[in-house]
């Protein structure tokens, strides 16, 4: 069927007026009495001063990441948002603030606190949630999964380059028929002479359509456990293929990674990794980087919304004086003070030695509910410029919903708290011949 673009009359001559196919206007011009995101706001919602518990070095991290993200980010994020492409351009901006390889010491890493990493992760989604996925991805999870369980021939292949972007990670333990039970993924890993042969799907894979090395997960047809390897790009049986239609973090290139007997080399399977319990010491650490996600996330909207009040006039007086309007900025700041220090007692427990998984399921998932209530507040604040990327509090309300999901559901977080606090696992339903008869 062919579909018109243009209005006709019976003659087949166009009744659209000239200036149908006219450009939009820019929104400086088209509304002239707030500023957009594109020139970002300045910080306003460290309110309790949280900077004072940083260590000089962790405040100068964080300066650099805040000044890089607003000058060469937040001009062009709208668009590439809107487009759902990623801007290659500040691939080489983001590798030169050393901050890829986070808390990994040596072989070219920053060796940062896990504090430091967090707060660099925040700065980068106080600006833009897919900015910040994309490094979680490629530092927390992939680079993180070969310093932990990789072979030292490995590390000094791979994170050099990876630390300076020059190259770039994936992380694929997600399949489509396994999500929250990742534990049992169908994704095999063959012996065969010098090698694996490796066979299955991934999906959600961020970064996966442009990795130079994606870290797979597989299980081992011999022991039937799972397995680590890394697979290059453009291995042969290898295809990665971008999922369309997101509604939130548009700019992260998710993937659906199809593996058809890609064949990988011994020399790179993950020496590490041989049970799904492996995983665990890399999830410890990004479920604490996703906490932080949310609260950037939190103190972007904020920081928007106190600018736009005071700028924007309604019945002859800025926005900001409405008593209603006082109230939600009152309530998001709070919730992003409460945010912020949980998040900053997480990374004191991990650095401590102290912090189980039921503290770091306990912080992500309530920290990402505080952050959706927090950009809902910032919704309304803006009014018809809250459904606007332009403004930022749209685009940031969407990019919440995924990582309200990954690194663990709400729901499955709280099971993991509650495991830890009641001694009873309750991940699966009761067989039917379990069920009391009550």
């Amino acid at each position: 069927m062919t579909v018109r673009s243009q209005i006709q009359d019976e003659t087949g001559r166009s009744v659209n007026p000239s200036y149908f196919n006219s450009p939009p206007l820019d929104v400086s011009v088209a509304f002239p009495q707030a500023t957009p995101a594109s020139t970002f706001p300045p910080l306003a919602s460290d309110y309790y001063q949280f900077d004072d518990l940083l260590s000089p070095e962790e405040r100068a991290l964080r300066k650099k990441v805040r000044e890089c993200m607003e000058k060469e980010v937040a001009p062009i994020m709208a668009e590439y948002w809107e487009k759902a492409e990623f801007p290659f351009q500040i691939v080489p901006k983001l590798g030169a603030l050393r901050i890829s390889g986070g808390t990994i010491k040596g072989y070219g890493c920053p060796g940062l606190s896990l504090t430091g990493s967090a707060i660099a992760m925040a700065e980068v989604a106080r600006v833009d949630a897919s900015c910040s996925t994309f490094v979680l991805v490629h530092s927390s999870l992939a680079m993180l999964t070969i310093a932990l369980c990789g072979s030292e021939e490995q590390k000094q292949k791979y994170l050099p380059s990876l630390a300076q972007l020059k190259t770039v990670a994936c992380w694929a333990l997600t399949e489509p028929d396994y999500g929250s039970d990742a534990s049992s993924l169908k994704t095999t890993a063959t012996k065969v002479e010098g090698g694996w042969i490796l066979e299955g799907q991934k999906r959600w894979i961020g970064n996966s359509t442009f990795a130079d090395v994606l870290v797979v997960f597989a299980r081992n047809t011999t022991t039937n456990q799972i397995n680590g390897y890394l697979v290059k790009k453009d291995s042969p049986g290898l295809t990665a293929t971008k999922i369309p239609n997101k509604i939130g973090l548009r700019i992260v290139q998710n993937g659906d990674i199809l593996l058809k007997k890609v064949f990988v080399p011994d020399e790179d399977r993950l020496p590490g990794v041989n049970s799904f319990q492996d995983t665990s010491k890399v999830l410890a650490v990004s479920r604490v980087m996703v906490a932080w996600q949310p609260i950037g996330i939190s103190m972007g909207v904020y920081d928007m919304c106190a600018r736009y009040l005071k700028e924007r006039k309604q019945f002859g007086a800025p926005l900001a004086a409405f008593q209603i309007n006082q109230q939600k900025l009152a309530r998001m700041l709070g919730n992003i003070q409460a945010m912020t220090l949980v998040g900053w007692r997480l990374c004191k427990l991990y650095e401590e030695g102290k912090m189980t998984p039921g503290h770091a399921s306990l912080g992500k998932s309530w920290i990402t509910s505080m952050a959706r209530e927090t950009a809902a507040l910032g919704r309304e604040l803006l009014g018809g410029n809250g459904i606007l990327a332009d403004f930022l509090v749209a685009k940031a309300f969407c990019d919440l919903e995924p990582i309200y999901t990954y690194e663990g559901t709400y729901d499955i977080n709280s099971l993991v708290t509650g495991r830890e606090i009641t001694g009873f696992a309750s991940f699966k339903p009761a067989s039917v011949s379990q069920r009391s008869r009550l």
